[in-house]
């Protein structure tokens, strides 16, 4: 099992950007966590962040054919990036979209989510722990 983890603008700023939001653990720890987790569960996990939409896009769309299923945190795209959306849309792998918060409880901007409509899931709030259970989710697939 081959997955792929896509995160989007400001993943990498975890620790430092509104840490009462997103904890205070960095980004190396959420990376670190991920790939224990994976190798617990015996899945393959390629993680990748970027900050640009159209290098998202590229990850998503190489994923086709290759990978099994894609996590992704669209990080603020999701709430209008149609061109993501058409991009997890396109192509023949199964995407959950995680987030670290409850987008559902903050702002109302954030309780939209246009890259959703295209997933076959969506898990939020539960911090580092909506990644380990999206990859639960793959490895009993």
């Amino acid at each position: 099992m081959k997955v792929l983890i896509i995160n989007g603008p400001n993943i990498n700023m975890l620790g430092t950007r509104e840490p009462d939001v997103y904890g205070k653990e960095d980004y190396n720890a959420l990376v670190k966590g991920i790939e224990k987790k994976a190798e617990v569960l015996g899945i393959e996990a390629q993680i990748v962040q970027s900050n640009s939409e159209g290098a998202i896009i590229d990850y998503i769309q190489g994923a086709h054919n290759n990978y099994d299923g894609i996590i992704i945190n669209p990080g603020a795209y999701t709430h209008y990036s149609y061109a993501i959306s058409d991009a997890i849309k396109a192509i023949n792998v199964p995407v959950i979209e995680v987030h670290l918060s409850n987008i559902h409880s903050r702002e109302q901007f954030r309780r939209t989510s246009v890259t959703a409509e295209g997933c076959i899931g969506q898990i939020s709030g539960l911090g580092f722990a909506s990644y380990y259970t999206a990859l639960t989710y793959f490895a009993q697939k």
